[in-house]
């Protein structure tokens, strides 16, 4: 059992308990209130009444005599009421017409009581209540002040603790970085980043700066005040500073930019400016900012029209202090984003930033370093090869790699097995790629031979074109929001030529070619393809210059300008241009999916019914019902470490997983989003 931690918080609640029953519970009851009718006609001619006390001339306060205290306190009404007086009480109006009531009553009385016994009389007494009186005045702006003081040690993420020490309610404008040393029990070293070789030199050089200073300075050199680590998120930006904490034996200050945001004017400014007073005061050392784009964000492009911006204040402080009048001698600040085209150029300027660090997609050696490190805690089969794992994940991040493993690890545990076998990670890419399986889906015998027409197009075209991404997997079981998926394995190229993008159309497009043919009429089956299609049309025609009547002009924006301009960046005519260059492309790729489906129709068939027949097929059923692909095409099967895959062994691949017979609502369209990404 843990033992319960004494908080100074708890002190106030018993002070205020202790008063609240002090004021309400005094003598062991609480007095009842009630009017001048039951006084007049029932307390005083009973002569249960011993005396009459009127408090301050506003209360009046009545004594009852010992045996009617306990006649009363029988009565569900008045049971709490206190043993010693008083036991009663009214509020005085008036007190020249309660004292003529009063005396009315006993002249009504002839002055005695039924038993013989004194009329009561009526006494007065000023009462001065001191301390309560000033406490019960100041209790609600104590009450203020305390809740002040716990607000902004809130605030202040808890700075100063219980005992309000380390400036307490004045810490809010304090830098909330957390310093990391040499003796940290959860140090990371480069050695436990795997891949990213090239990036490790750039950031292993910026330790060496601090390391051996006079192997640059002896020459003249400056050592660089600042490096940004750019990427997509899951690449390692995060790993990579604390590699650098690991391997620095210089202080290292590690802060997220949205610390420096906060509700107050002023403070943002004010946690930069402790932050590299701290840093000055430990130099040489390492500021790490995590996120910066949450402060640095361009400041025309904020979303506020104010000029005194909060987050604006914050972003000219850290100019000012990275490269201002003031010295940072010794400091270099490392920064990650993935938003780098938003960030402000005043602060990746040479001075402040000086390199800029890629922090890319891991290649196909990269990921099997990855995986060699995420599969380290597993239990696997001996024979799993790691190359295998890698090739079949081509556009994963670390991130994306390491959830693969854990999920691969949890698959295993699930059906019971005693360690983690390939057939476990192909199910986990499976899973993450697509979603999970819904074989219990209510699909129709005619939707159901719908999908299996339309996937079985796309893997033929796919299949016949050349330069089509190979085709590793199709399947009809229902995944996700998609009640059809095709698994494909692109090449990982740098750039991709015209005729590679028409195959790549033309496959996408095949699939609503097939239906056509077929049934002769066309479904909402194919939104998601039809959605991918349009936009690469687009990006052909108005980014990478492919079409002969717009000629060798791109309006693609890379610094991000364009999302400020209310227009588009060309003429109406250029517009309707444009629009007939992407009808015609993307009619000229759709008669080229109908083309190769009309010469293979037989084998269209086929496929189409095999898969209604197993639901599942993979490369080697293309590849005995149409034959090898091309010369000069991929086969996914030689990827294999030249094994025979068997029909049991699912390939998949996190390229493109293609969602089919989606709602017509754009909306709900999320899985099967192609992550090839052309250059």
């Amino acid at each position: 059992m843990r033992p319960v931690r004494f908080n100074i918080y708890w002190m106030w609640g018993i002070i205020l308990a202790i008063i609240l029953g002090w004021s309400y519970w005094d003598g062991g009851g609480r007095q009842s209130k009630i009017g001048w009718d039951f006084l007049r006609d029932t307390l005083l001619p009973s002569g249960q009444v011993e005396r009459v006390q009127v408090m301050n001339r506003e209360t009046a306060q009545i004594w009852l005599r010992p045996g009617a205290v306990r006649l009363y306190k029988g009565q569900e009404r008045y049971k709490y009421i206190p043993d010693k007086g008083p036991q009663f009480f009214f509020t005085i109006g008036s007190l020249e017409k309660f004292e003529n009531d009063y005396e009315a009553a006993r002249e009504a009385a002839g002055g005695r009581l039924p038993k013989g016994g004194e009329w009561p009389s009526l006494t007065f007494e000023n009462e001065n209540s001191g301390w309560s009186a000033f406490f019960w005045q100041a209790f609600p702006f104590l009450l203020i002040v305390v809740f002040w003081i716990i607000l902004m040690r809130r605030m202040s993420g808890g700075a100063g603790g219980a005992g309000g020490g380390a400036g307490g309610v004045f810490s809010v404008g304090k830098a909330k970085a957390r310093l990391f040393d040499k003796n940290n029990d959860q140090r990371v070293t480069f050695k436990d980043v795997a891949g990213l070789a090239e990036v490790k030199v750039e950031v292993m050089e910026v330790v060496d700066f601090l390391r051996n200073p006079k192997k640059y300075s002896e020459l003249g050199g400056k050592i660089p005040k600042g490096a940004l680590l750019v990427g997509p998120p899951g690449t390692g930006k995060t790993l990579l500073a604390k590699a650098v904490a690991g391997e620095a034996d210089v202080p290292f200050f590690s802060i997220s930019g949205s610390d420096f945001v906060e509700m107050f004017v002023g403070v943002g400014a004010s946690r930069v400016r402790d932050l590299f007073k701290q840093a000055k005061d430990k130099a040489p050392c390492i500021v790490f900012i995590d996120e910066i784009d949450a402060i640095g964000r361009a400041r025309s492009k904020n979303s506020g029209w104010s000029s005194n911006d909060e987050r604006e204040n914050t972003l000219n402080q850290l100019l000012t202090e990275m490269d201002g009048f003031g010295t940072n001698a010794g400091v270099i600040v490392l920064a990650a984003t993935n938003r780098a085209d938003i960030l402000d150029k005043a602060l990746l300027r040479a001075g402040r930033f000086d390199r800029q660090i890629e922090v890319g997609l891991p290649d196909v050696k990269e990921r099997a370093e990855i995986f060699a490190v995420h599969l380290r805690p597993l239990k696997l089969d001996p024979n799993l090869d790691t190359g295998f794992l890698a090739r079949q994940t081509p556009g994963f991040s670390g991130a994306d790699i390491a959830n693969v493993c854990n999920e691969a690890a949890l698959i295993a545990a699930r059906k019971d097995k005693t360690q983690v076998e390939r057939q476990d990670f192909l199910d986990a890419v499976d899973r993450i790629i697509g979603g999970l399986e819904r074989k219990n889906k209510i699909l129709t015998d005619e939707e159901k031979r719908t999908i299996a027409y339309h996937e079985a197009g796309h893997a033929t075209v796919s299949w016949m074109c050349k330069w089509a991404n190979p085709l590793l997997k199709v399947t009809i079981i229902p995944r996700g929001r998609a009640l059809g998926a095709a698994w494909y394995l692109p090449d990982e190229r740098q750039i991709t030529t015209r005729e590679q993008m028409v195959h790549e159309l033309a496959s996408l497009l095949g699939g609503r070619a097939s239906e056509e043919m077929t049934f002769g009429e066309i479904s909402s089956g194919a939104l998601n393809d039809l959605e991918r299609a349009t936009k690469q049309a687009y990006a052909m025609v108005a980014y990478y210059g492919m079409s002969e009547a717009v000629g060798n002009r791109s309006f693609y924006d890379s610094t991000g300008q364009s999302e400020m301009m209310f227009g588009k960046p060309y003429s109406e005519e250029m517009a309707q241009l444009i629009d007939r260059e992407v009808d015609g492309l993307l009619k000229q790729c759709y008669d080229l999916a109908r083309q190769v489906l009309q010469e293979h129709r037989e084998g269209l068939k086929a496929l189409a019914e095999l898969l209604l027949e197993r639901e599942v097929i993979f490369s080697e059923d293309l590849e005995r019902i149409f034959g090898k692909r091309q010369a000069g095409a991929k086969n996914p099967l030689e990827s294999v470490s030249g094994s025979a895959a068997g029909q049991d062994e699912r390939r998949v691949s996190e390229a493109a997983v293609e969602a089919e017979n989606m709602p017509t609502d754009p909306s709900a369209v999320s899985a099967g989003e192609e992550v090839n990404d052309e250059n």
